[in-house]
C-alpha cells in the first residue's frame, strides 16, 4: 500500500484514499516519488534542503493513480524535478547507493517531449518484472539487462530546456553504463545522451561528459 510522508500542501496535492488502496498487480519491489521546487531558494539554504519524499507504492495500479493526479512533468514549474527511484535509495549523491555512481542525460526543449521520455522510462523501470498478467511489459523490461545498477529516474523543468536523468550505481563500469546508455538512448528515441559521475559533479558545476552515446 503506498505509505504518504509528510510534505506541504502547497508543494503535492493529496491523493484520494480510495485512489490507491492496495491492488493485486504487485510490482518487484517498491519505489518512491520525490518533489525537489528550488523555484524560490531559501538564502543559505543547503543543496537537497527542498527535496521531500513524497509517495512510495508497490502496485501497477497505484503507480498509475498517482501518474494521473500528480506525477506528470508538464505539472511542474520551472525549477522543479520530479524523481522516481527504488525504495530506500535518495535521490542524493551521498547516498551509499549514489555514492559512486553517476547519470545518464537527455534534454529537451519541449514539455511534450519530456513527459512522453519521462512515462516510457518509467515504464521500462516498473514493468521489469511484474505478475504473469504483465508479461508482455516485464519482456519489455529486460532491455535493461543492467536493471540493478539503476537507481533510479529525475525530470528537470528548467527555463533554457528541460532534462530527464537516468542515475546509476557503479560509474566506472563503463560495459554496463555504456550497455543501459545504449538501450535508454532507444527507447525514449533520443538523438544523443551523455554520462556524467558524480564525483565530477561535486567538484564542477558543469561536469564533463564521461561516456557518450
Amino acid at each position: 500500500m503506498a505509505t504518504e510522508a509528510p510534505i506541504e500542501a502547497t508543494e503535492i496535492p493529496p491523493v484520494a484514499a480510495e485512489t490507491v488502496e492496495k491492488q493485486p498487480h504487485s510490482l518487484e519491489r517498491k519505489w518512491t516519488f520525490w518533489f525537489d521546487n528550488q523555484s524560490k531558494p531559501k538564502q543559505g539554504a543547503a543543496w537537497g534542503s527542498s527535496l521531500r519524499k513524497a509517495y512510495t507504492f508497490e502496485t501497477v495500479e497505484e503507480f498509475w493513480s498517482l501518474y494521473d493526479q500528480i506525477f506528470k512533468p508538464s505539472k511542474l514549474t520551472v525549477n522543479a524535478d520530479f524523481h522516481l527511484f527504488k525504495a530506500g535509495i535518495e535521490p542524493k549523491w551521498e547516498d551509499p547507493e549514489c555514492a559512486n555512481g553517476g547519470k545518464w542525460t537527455a534534454t529537451s526543449s519541449r514539455k511534450a517531449n519530456l513527459e512522453t521520455m519521462w512515462l516510457e522510462t518509467v515504464i521500462i523501470l516498473l514493468y521489469h518484472l511484474v505478475s504473469v498478467l504483465y508479461l508482455l511489459m516485464a519482456l519489455v523490461g529486460e532491455q535493461f539487462d543492467e536493471s540493478e545498477d539503476i537507481c533510479g529516474v529525475v525530470a528537470s523543468v528548467r527555463r533554457s530546456q528541460d532534462k530527464l536523468s537516468l542515475w546509476t550505481k557503479t560509474a566506472t563500469n563503463e560495459a554496463a553504463q555504456m550497455g543501459i546508455g545504449r538501450k535508454w538512448k532507444e527507447i525514449i528515441d533520443a538523438e544523443k545522451i551523455s554520462y556524467s559521475f558524480h564525483d565530477d559533479s561535486k567538484r564542477e558545476r558543469s561536469a564533463k561528459s564521461r561516456y557518450t552515446v
